[in-house]
This record gives C-alpha cells, structure tokens and sequence, in this order.
C-alpha cells in the first residue's frame, strides 16, 4: 500500500484507515481552531486599529478629510 505523510510528520496509509486518522484528526483540530482563530482575529484587529491610529498620527490632514467624509456619509445615511 502507498504511505503518505502529513505535515506533522505521521504516516498514513491509503486506504479506508486513512480516512479514519484523517477524521479524528480533523475532529479534534477543529475544536482547537475556532479558539485559535479567535485569538487570531483578536490579534489581528488590535494590530489593524494601532495601525489606523498610527497613519492618523502621521498624515493630519488626511485623517481629518477622512473624519469629515465619514461625518457627511452619516448625516445623509437613512434608516
């Protein structure tokens, strides 16, 4: 039989035991990749708002121009 391996280094056999490792595997990486990628996200947005916050700081004028074009959007949005 041909034997594969993963990224982890296992090896898997083809064949019908394959998709059984591979299930079990599946299963119980997905339950710690929601809580990962949650904190992934997390990290993510944090970086994305100091990011912002430091274009802001260095370009005055455009964050203000920004502001204002936000402040006209809202005024004319209706609900």
């Amino acid at each position: 039989m041909a034997e594969r391996t993963d990224r982890a280094g296992r090896t898997e056999r083809a064949g019908r035991t394959e998709r059984v490792v591979r299930t079990a595997a599946t299963d119980a990486s997905a339950r710690e990749t929601d809580a990962e990628r949650r904190r992934r996200r997390a990290q993510f947005l944090r970086e994305l708002a100091e990011a912002r916050a430091l274009r802001d700081r260095v370009q005055p004028r455009r964050a203000k121009a920004a502001r204002l074009r936000h402040a006209m959007r809202m005024r004319t949005f209706r609900w």
